[in-house]
């Protein structure tokens, strides 16, 4: 293995999150944007053909080794691994609107879900997955929502253009069997 590649390495071993690029190249001053992406191709190259238990991802436009999933349900169950912390249904709802129509503001958000929002963008903003992106120009210029990187992260996404398509989701919702009463 390369001495970028081992440095790549090590330094995505340590970090608890996705390494944007740029954090990448700061590691090595002599590192081009090419050579680092060959050293990381290198290693997803090498945990594959070596069978290891963890693969190179790009997730949330940045890069993160994490175990291969096929070994998740074994790691969960031995209670190895941390558990974030699930949304509710209405968080889920709330965090969807808001990843499909962002920038977005509490009152178009309340009018979807025909409920007050207040307490639920409150908790998304502490949880990091939403923030805010800005004002709109309306009365009172209130503000507007939108999705963060550790939405990304929490979705395993790497971009926003990877979420399905709201015609895709609607069919998905339909097939969905009825639950036993």
């Amino acid at each position: 293995m390369t001495p970028l590649a081992k440095l790549l390495e090590a330094a995505l071993i340590a970090s608890g999150r996705p390494a944007l690029p740029d954090e990448l190249i700061a590691l090595d001053p002599d590192a081009s944007p090419a050579s680092i992406l060959l050293a990381l191709d290198e290693l997803r190259r090498q945990y594959e053909t070596e069978g290891h238990g963890i693969e190179l991802v790009e997730i949330a436009g940045g890069w993160q080794i994490l175990t291969r999933s096929e070994f998740t349900e074994a790691i969960e169950r031995a209670q190895l691994a941390a558990r974030p912390q699930r949304l509710s249904g209405a968080a889920l709802e709330t965090l969807a609107i808001i990843a499909y129509r962002q920038p977005v503001g509490r009152s178009e958000i309340e009018e979807i879900r025909g409920v007050a929002v207040g307490g639920m963008l409150r908790q998304l903003l502490d949880r990091g997955l939403i923030d805010v992106e800005g004002r709109a120009e309306g009365i009172g210029r209130p503000l507007l929502y939108g999705t963060t990187p550790v939405f990304l992260e929490y979705f395993a996404l790497r971009h926003l253009g990877e979420l399905p398509r709201a015609d895709e989701l609607s069919i998905a919702l339909r097939t969905q069997p009825a639950p036993l009463a």
